[in-house]
């Protein structure tokens, strides 16, 4: 399969997953608010919650078990950089309250402006990260 196509397949698939978790949920599929309710869960909130985080995972390992020239996971970070990178999404997800999935598909699809000047600030944020570490500190 293409690039092109393995990425509007991936496309079609998130947006039908957040589409039925919101239809028969009642539920945004932001995946740190997800996250965050398995760590702070609330009684009769759990399993859904397990339920889709575990779906990620495993749909993620198919995919690259199953695909042939599927692209694998970069090996060559450092083990604290990944530490630091992570503490920092969550720390930005939580003053951002949500995360590129909960803001980029979910709340785009619902035309929240709150949602457009977060994904606005996440891409901004990503290009110039990106370009320090490409073309200034590297």
């Amino acid at each position: 399969m293409t690039t092109w196509m393995s990425a509007l397949a991936g496309g079609v698939l998130i947006g039908l997953a957040a589409t039925l978790l919101l239809w028969l949920n009642g539920r945004v599929a932001g995946v740190s608010g997800i996250f965050n309710g398995v760590i702070f869960p609330n009684k009769g909130d759990i399993a859904w919650r397990y339920a889709f985080l575990i779906g990620l995972i495993v749909a993620g390992g198919a995919y690259m078990a199953f695909v042939p020239g599927a692209a694998l996971p970069r090996t060559d970070y450092s083990r604290l950089a990944l530490i630091a990178a992570g503490l920092l999404v969550g720390f930005g997800t939580r003053m951002g309250n949500g995360c590129t999935s909960g803001h980029g598909v979910c709340g785009l699809g619902r035309l929240s402006l709150r949602s457009f000047v977060a994904v606005l600030t996440f891409m901004s944020t990503a290009m110039a990260t990106t370009f320090l570490v490409k073309h200034v500190v590297s």
